[in-house]
């Protein structure tokens, strides 16, 4: 890389990190599905049909990775 202008340079390297930090972001888990991930009833929108399924499905995933650490 041979830039004349510093700033130039310094913009080039920004974008060089912002790909590379885009490249190894974890991918998305939940994939919209017509149906709700924590009890199979259909919705429209989301992935919960209702703030309670999705707080049991937070404290479930939340537990699995606790039982992983030890």
């Amino acid at each position: 890389m041979n830039f004349a202008d510093p700033i130039d340079e310094a913009a080039e390297r920004e974008q060089q990190l912002i790909e590379v930090a885009l490249a190894n972001r974890p991918a998305a888990t939940m994939v919209y599905t017509g149906e709700c991930h924590w009890c199979n009833e259909p919705i429209d929108k989301g992935h919960f049909c209702s703030d309670e399924c999705r707080s049991d499905h937070e404290r479930m995933v939340w537990a699995e990775k606790q039982r992983r650490l030890q």
